[in-house]
């Protein structure tokens, strides 16, 4: 219920926003930024961060990687921290029956206090791991997404934008994963045009990894919002699709699906009210992951 900005990040807290509005979202729970700073502090590496990322020119990407991977070595997780990790995760585990399986599958995903800002998207700039299966793993995963802050692409970010990297903190989501037979990304309003009667949709088979990373081209679905009808679509090729592993990660398999649709119409129609209602419950158009379980 606490979850803001500061606390949870972008993702974070918009998610905990959709949850409290009674929106479908995956069960999970946030590592918020106090256990990032904490995850400084105990290290001792705040002088370090400063003094590393000081001057660094944005427009020379070798001295970005240098300094990302001397920062992304120090990382050792706060016993406490790590503790209430494990204990979220089991708590997790138990709370969904029938859900999730005896070892849950979650994605961990990064939620910077600069994301999903109306200025400033980051879009991309920190890790997601998907399908990550035990608590050992999720301790990783979560590592792995606090060094993710210090990547040469977000330093490059944040020094174009003049964002002090002092100021930048990291919260963590992690949520039960959802095995999708289709995923993509739904825009309240046409990102090309600004109109915001139009819905737009990107899907296809699978993860929606495959199609935010670029790997597959995806269908195209567009609706007429206030009619509540397909008024354009293109079906992509979606030559693969990813899928998870049992024992946890990602696998891409090759697939044959360019006269099929990710969606069929109904799940397309009821998307774009889902998103209608989401966009209501913020005041304002927007894009948000979607992804569906047949």
């Amino acid at each position: 219920p606490a979850a803001n900005l500061a606390t949870s990040g972008g993702k974070g807290a918009n998610l905990a926003r959709l949850v409290r509005a009674g929106f479908p979202v995956p069960p999970g729970f946030i590592l918020t930024t106090a256990a990032y700073r904490r995850f400084v502090a105990a290290n001792a590496i705040e002088p370090r961060l400063r003094a590393r990322v000081a001057g660094l020119p944005a427009e020379q990407p070798a001295a970005l990687e240098a300094a990302s991977a001397e920062i992304r070595a120090w990382c050792a997780v706060p016993g406490e921290v790590a503790q209430a990790i494990r204990e979220a995760y089991a708590a997790l585990e138990q709370a969904t029956p029938g859900v999730a399986p005896a070892v849950a599958s979650v994605a961990v995903r990064s939620s910077a206090t600069a994301e999903d800002l109306p200025e400033l998207s980051f879009a991309g700039q920190q890790e997601t791991y998907l399908n990550v299966v035990g608590a050992e793993a999720v301790l990783a995963a979560v590592v792995q997404c606090w060094s993710s802050l210090w990547t040469a692409r977000a330093l490059g970010y944040r020094a174009r934008n003049a964002i002090p990297s002092d100021e930048a903190a990291l919260a963590v989501v992690v949520q039960v994963m959802v095995p999708s037979e289709a995923a993509g990304v739904l825009f309240t309003a046409d990102p090309l045009t600004g109109l915001r009667t139009r819905t737009v949709i990107d899907a296809t088979l699978g993860l929606g990894e495959a199609l935010v990373s670029g790997l597959v081209e995806p269908d195209h679905y567009e609706v007429d919002t206030a009619a509540g009808a397909i008024v354009a679509r293109k079906l992509g090729a979606k030559a693969l699709a990813l899928h998870g592993r049992p024992e946890g990660g990602v696998e891409a398999r090759a697939a044959d699906a360019h006269q099929q649709q990710a969606l069929p119409d109904d799940q397309v129609l009821a998307l774009a009210e889902l998103g209608r209602r989401v966009a209501g419950e913020f005041g304002a158009p927007g894009s948000s992951p979607a992804s569906l379980r047949r």
